[in-house]
């Protein structure tokens, strides 16, 4: 590409679109929700699934574990091919691949073909997650970054929040396999606006000459010969081990809360399907808040002078602090204190998690930015499916206090690692 192109206007013919890096953030968001729409659809159903099936819940943490071993090692490849293949293409694989899998799903008939359909799931997923950072780095300048990847993150917590009464409906109305199949053609619908609305910014035909002096430089393309000096360059950087480490620490308590939640609703509170349909969506919701509201402080704090990861890191301390309420869930003496205090923690859970986001793309160059972001996200993986068979061991021989007690102590042993963040980008180019 010439420089010539990089500043060229609409293409002739075609109207502009105003505003089009949100528009490509509301389809980002779309595609999230429904990525966690197909990974609830498994917990919200875990007990009518394993009823059905014949699984115990320590089966039932085998099959969660299998769905984050293949989610925790795919990130490392998802990375590289978002990186390789660029972010139209590479997303559509992904959702394709995740969609199909879901719908497999349906077809699951004992605990090792549930957990076969799972595992796949699992290695599609993330690619969500690396493409989606690619694109913010791509479209959107530092101050508005976090808000990005905000709205963007936010698609998982409405997700889960619409899952269980959505899923229970369908679940309810065409049978546990049915929710399945009708979730995972959501996907494989979403594809083609997709595929229709995208392209970098430097050769989208219908970006406004308003709006291209606003998104980032075109970034440069990482080659073949340069693979291994990039992968050591990433391997090697101190930041890139702590991000990873806050990841490993922290990143449990958002998949109990998505996989153990509902269970815990019915397991110990009594809940039926229909009454976690009708109530545990408040805590997603609180969730979507803190992911909105996480991103647009950083950004509120920039714009008063804070440089990005100095603004960050300060919502993460905010965020540590009001998550240490999660023991109380357990300790609740009635449901709607149960939904408040969880409504808390995921509130907090989510605004800290968009904030490491946002922390990664601040930190590393476009290029190079989905290979940065799937290593960090391995620690995701990792966390969960230690944490998974801790809580399924926990639950099974305890209750589900020690685990709550846990959860709520993660986040300030994770601010000892944030706090040695450098606050200048480690590679080439300096933050927008």
């Amino acid at each position: 590409m010439t420089p010539s192109a990089s500043h060229a206007g609409p293409s002739p013919g075609l109207r502009s679109i105003p505003n089009l890096r949100w528009w490509i953030v509301g389809i980002l968001f779309l595609s999230t929700v429904i990525n966690y729409v197909d990974r609830q659809t498994l917990s919200v159903l875990a007990r009518t699934i394993q009823d059905d099936l014949g699984i115990s819940d320590s089966g039932y943490a085998r099959i969660v574990q299998a769905f984050l071993l293949a989610y925790t090692i795919s990130y490392l490849v998802s990375g590289r091919i978002t990186d390789w293949l660029g972010t139209r293409v590479s997303m559509a694989a992904f959702i394709v691949w995740w969609s199909l899998a879901n719908i497999g799903t349906a077809f699951a008939s004992s605990i090792f073909t549930l957990g076969l359909w799972r595992l796949l799931l699992g290695v599609g997923e993330p690619g969500n997650w690396t493409v989606g950072p690619k694109a913010l780095s791509e479209w959107f300048p530092a101050r508005e970054r976090g808000l990005a990847y905000g709205i963007f993150t936010m698609g998982a917590t409405i997700g889960a929040t619409v899952a269980p009464p959505l899923i229970a409906w369908l679940a309810l109305s065409y049978g546990w396999r049915g929710a399945f199949v009708v979730t995972g053609v959501l996907g494989l619908l979403w594809v083609i606006p997709w595929l229709w609305l995208y392209r970098p910014p430097h050769e989208h035909p219908r970006l406004t000459d308003a709006e291209r002096v606003l998104v980032p430089p075109a970034p440069t393309s990482t080659t073949g010969g340069a693979e291994w000096t990039l992968w050591r360059t990433l391997l090697t950087q101190r930041d890139t081990w702590l991000l990873l480490g806050t990841r490993v620490l922290t990143d449990p308590v958002w998949y109990f809360y998505l996989f153990w939640f509902p269970k815990y609703l019915t397991d110990t509170r009594g809940l039926s399907l229909i009454e976690v349909g009708r109530v545990a969506w408040v805590v997603y919701l609180a969730a979507d808040l803190g992911a909105l509201g996480g991103g647009w402080l950083s950004g509120r704090l920039i714009d008063r002078g804070y440089a990005p990861v100095a603004a960050r890191k300060l919502v993460l301390r905010i965020a540590a602090t009001t998550i240490l309420v999660g023991p109380l869930v357990a300790w609740a003496p009635s449901i709607p204190l149960v939904l408040l205090c969880a409504a808390v923690v995921a509130c907090s859970q989510l605004a800290w998690q968009v904030t490491i986001g946002a922390l990664i793309v601040d930190r590393y160059p476009p290029a190079s930015v989905a290979t940065a972001f799937g290593i960090v996200a391995a620690g995701s993986g990792f966390g969960g499916m230690v944490s998974t068979g801790v809580v399924g061991y926990l639950v099974s021989n305890y209750s589900y206090v020690p685990v709550f007690v846990t959860m709520a102590l993660l986040h300030p042993l994770a601010l000892a690692l944030v706090w040695f963040l450098r606050g200048d980008r480690t590679a080439e180019g300096a933050a927008p």
